[in-house]
């Protein structure tokens, strides 16, 4: 088998390692020990397609494959893994569900800002007492009839401060197990949706990592 990049490939790999070094690479650890997230880094990583690398163009997105992706990762990831996993989860966790899963008119709504880097998302699975374990998890969504009522406490998410859209994982029937986990689009300022404090993550401490509370 041949494995060596395209051309397309190496053009993708150089502009995202270009963007790693004149952009990332001054004041990354300045901004690790302040634990500063990279507000203006990430709308223009937005504007380079790096929020978006596979969905479709249709909602935004730059369509590229998957090794493009890898190629991006590793080089904003030599760099500043703060501004990598805020990428990572923005594509692969919140970016891919929607695409995969959500109805048109969602995809429309939150999608299409999601990709392009207008708005940042966030993924709400661990909780303190599950880890990344789904199963175990204890957050509820009970149906209300014209919305759905969640409690539950969610940890050590990534983007979790500066998100717009938060897909939260909460359990509709206890009965059914596994198959009664659910996802949820939460919007910022939603009521009874609170975000806590900062915390650490060691090594990427520019990301904006918070315990969120429904």
């Amino acid at each position: 088998m041949d494995f060596s990049l395209t051309e397309e490939h190496l053009m993708i790999r150089d502009a995202a390692r270009d963007f790693a070094q004149t952009e990332l690479l001054p004041g990354v650890i300045e901004r690790d020990n302040a634990q500063k997230f990279p507000d203006s880094l990430v709308r223009k990583m937005g504007e380079l397609g790096f929020l978006g690398i596979m969905v479709d163009p249709k909602y935004g997105g730059s369509g590229m494959d998957a090794i493009s992706y890898v190629l991006i990762m590793e080089e904003l990831s030599k760099i500043d893994a703060s501004a990598s996993v805020m990428v990572s989860v923005n594509n692969s966790l919140v970016c891919y569900g929607l695409e995969a899963y959500a109805s048109e008119d969602q995809k429309q709504k939150y999608l299409t800002k999601l990709a392009t880097g207008e708005n940042i998302g966030a993924f709400c699975l661990s909780e303190p007492e599950a880890g990344s374990d789904a199963t175990s998890q204890r957050t509820t969504a009970i149906d209300k009839g014209d919305y759905y009522l969640i409690n539950g406490t969610k940890n050590w998410i990534t983007n979790g401060g500066r998100a717009d859209v938060y897909l939260v994982i909460a359990q509709t029937d206890k009965h059914k197990g596994s198959h009664g986990i659910n996802a949820f689009i939460v919007e910022k300022g939603t009521p009874g949706f609170d975000i806590g404090p900062k915390e650490d993550k060691l090594g990427i401490r520019g990301s904006d990592t918070h315990t969120l509370q429904f």
